[in-house]
């Protein structure tokens, strides 16, 4: 199984972005928490890489629903969406799978969750693949 789906666009890395982040809202999701790992590894540890930035998108309904079902998923939120450069204004963004991270749980009601937060990340990347920038 997978952990992840995947899409690579063209365009610049800030619009590519701003195009996630808009695709995010659409579906219900805010952006709780953004790592840009590139500039960190290079603050940290004088180290180069290409733009990389983890965005963690939170579904506040659906997050509510799986604390219920189970009060320590937290340790598993939020869902991370991945946006790095692979060339020059070529973008891959890939969400991770909740069902694939989940699926250490044996829980039914955390798993109808976890497929109902799948189909909006899926419906995400494929939304992002059918745009031009």
């Amino acid at each position: 199984m997978s952990y992840s789906f995947s899409t690579t666009v063209k365009g610049d890395f800030d619009s590519v972005e701003n195009l996630v982040r808009e695709k995010l809202q659409d579906r219900g999701f805010g952006v709780l928490t953004e790592i840009d790992v590139s500039a960190t590894l290079k603050k940290k540890i004088d180290k180069d890489l290409h733009p990389y930035k983890i965005l963690g998108a939170c579904n506040p309904g659906f997050a509510y629903q799986a604390i219920l079902a189970e009060e320590k998923i937290g340790v598993m939120l939020p869902c991370n969406v991945l946006l790095q450069e692979k060339n020059l204004d070529e973008i891959e963004v890939s969400a991770v799978d909740p069902m694939a991270s989940m699926q250490a749980i044996q829980s039914e009601e955390l798993g109808q969750v976890a497929n109902e937060v799948q189909g909006l990340l899926r419906q995400v990347i494929l939304d992002i693949s059918q745009l031009d920038l």
